[in-house]
């Protein structure tokens, strides 16, 4: 009776420089989006200009997120654009509806 002896061998790729170097630009990129997001926060004043460069830079960074890390940089375009035109036709919405909410509102009183 014969023992098998099971032999793995474990493979260690190299360091993927290439790699490390897009992690840590992406970081860069939404760290410097989030610090310009908190200096408006404290800076200016509230107003639409203030929404509408907070929903912007949600947008971007969103944008971004599932640019680098869902791989859809990747992928055709189409795909990217099913996915994008959508949410821009979703905030319109949501903007459309409290424009017409707000006006009804002031008609009533």
């Amino acid at each position: 009776m014969e023992i098998q002896q099971n032999k793995s061998t474990l493979e260690v790729t190299p360091r993927n420089d290439e790699k490390i170097k897009k992690i840590w630009k992406t970081a860069g990129i939404l760290l410097a989006l989030t610090i310009a997001e908190f200096i408006m926060a404290f800076t200016m004043d509230r107003g639409i200009l203030l929404y509408a460069l907070f929903i912007a830079l949600t947008i971007w960074k969103a944008k971004y997120i599932m640019m680098e890390f869902m791989h859809l940089g990747d992928e055709v375009k189409p795909l990217f654009y099913s996915i994008i035109v959508p949410l821009i036709f979703l905030i319109w919405l949501l903007i459309a509806l409290a424009k017409e909410g707000t006006d009804i509102f002031n008609m009533r009183w």
